[in-house]
């Protein structure tokens, strides 16, 4: 990590962040800054509400929410793990972070379709992943209240930190199974269309029914939603989805969306439902806490084991993928600009990064989400807004999304504008 991702200033104190209150109990604090490639014709925002905790003030926080002192030894090296802010709203009522989460939910979107110099009433699709959304039709109803068009389709993807991603992957890559259980393929369906993609994360209505110390630690609000005209602005070249289901309940998280069951056929444990002709429900299969609590977690070392070996694989598997592409289109000395990968922590993605050059793959995974902590889907589309003023047309880069149940989807594309 560079001094630059190191900062400890707070989100809402940095150059360009659109600052305001969401009127909802006292006022809640929220920020956002809209980023736009004009040569790209991709665009969007990121941002985050709540109040901001630096690594010192959190102790106060974690130990409010558990209700007694916390010893040295629970304490995470967070700076080390690459996080020195996050952002948490405590005791508010249900209605009021529903009124809250709506009202976030729709401005991140509003701002995301202004990013993109379109109108709301412009855009035809929405996928976002939420790993636990205030209310089985959330999506709709930020659609709705953001101006968005009924017509459009919307389509909430639920894998936990891998929700962005797979969102991503869902309306580019038209070979994906879940299309199987659907009347329609949604990339070919999306191909020339606008469409907002990303990751809205209300992490810390979620942690207040946890007393998990890392985890309320680790995890914090944020949302990232970028625009992109599937086919046009973003093209698929290669990509794998992937599942390893987390049998020892490593990273234990509650599933307050519906889910039917565990399969024992051995197909993938994923729900595709299609609740009318616009909403589409795509939903992981978790390991969930037997104590009724929201999350349970192994310590970094635990999530090291649980997602840096196939996580590892799923990348070299779109790495080959990729390179047979190059040969096919006589590109071979075509390279991948940068790798836009989960921020769950630091020391996974250098692993990560090691054990991929071990295999002869030399990327740049840029650290890039430290003032936010762990915000889940959320994460990769702020690493690519904050990515995307340095990227080119023509570029190829790669989206590495992974999070608990297991899920993995990684993709590379290139950048057309």
């Amino acid at each position: 990590m560079t001094t630059e991702t190191q900062t400890s200033t707070s989100f809402f104190d940095q150059p360009n962040v659109e600052k305001g209150q969401i009127g909802v109990a006292n006022g809640i604090p929220f920020g956002f800054t809209h980023v736009t490639n004009s040569q790209l014709g991709i665009g969007g925002v990121f941002g985050t509400w709540g109040e901001s905790y630096d690594n010192q003030t959190l102790q106060s926080l974690l130990e409010q929410r558990l209700g007694r002192p916390v010893p040295r030894d629970e304490r995470l090296n967070l700076s080390d793990l690459g996080f020195v802010n996050r952002h948490h709203v405590v005791a508010l009522s249900n209605e009021q972070n529903k009124e809250l989460e709506i009202e976030i939910g729709a401005r991140f979107l509003r701002e995301a379709a202004r990013a993109c110099g379109w109108n709301p009433s412009e855009v035809e699709a929405v996928l976002i992943g939420m790993s636990a959304p205030i209310s089985d039709d959330y999506l709709d109803r930020i659609a709705r209240a953001a101006g968005i068009p009924d017509s459009a389709l919307k389509v909430s993807v639920h894998k936990a930190c891998d929700g962005s991603v797979a969102s991503l992957h869902l309306a580019l890559n038209p070979n994906l199974p879940e299309n199987a259980h659907l009347s329609q393929n949604i990339a070919e369906s999306l191909r020339g269309k606008k469409v907002l993609v990303g990751g809205i994360e209300g992490l810390s209505r979620f942690l207040d029914h946890s007393n998990d110390t890392n985890a309320l630690q680790l995890f914090g609000n944020a949302a990232g939603v970028i625009g992109v005209i599937p086919g046009q602005t973003m093209k698929f070249l290669a990509g794998a989805s992937r599942e390893a289901y987390d049998e020892e309940g490593v990273l234990q998280v509650q599933m307050n969306y519906p889910h039917s069951a565990f399969r024992t056929d051995g197909s993938l444990n994923v729900d595709v439902v299609q609740t009318n002709a616009t909403n589409i429900r795509i939903a992981g299969l978790m390991h969930e806490p037997h104590n009724g609590t929201s999350v349970v977690m192994a310590g970094p070392m635990g999530m090291v084991k649980l997602f840096v070996r196939t996580g590892v694989q799923v990348v070299k598997d779109v790495y080959r993928s990729y390179q047979s592409y190059l040969e096919q289109k006589g590109m071979e000395g075509k390279t991948l600009a940068v790798a836009i990968v989960h921020h769950a922590n630091y020391k996974i993605n250098k692993l990560k990064e090691k054990h991929l050059q071990n295999d002869g793959i030399f990327l740049k995974m840029p650290w890039l989400v430290s003032e936010f902590g762990n915000v889940s889907a959320a994460s990769n589309m702020i690493a690519f807004l904050r990515q995307l003023p340095q990227m080119k047309p023509g570029d190829h880069i790669l989206i590495d999304g992974f999070g608990a149940g297991t899920y993995y989807d990684a993709l590379a594309v290139e950048l057309s504008g």
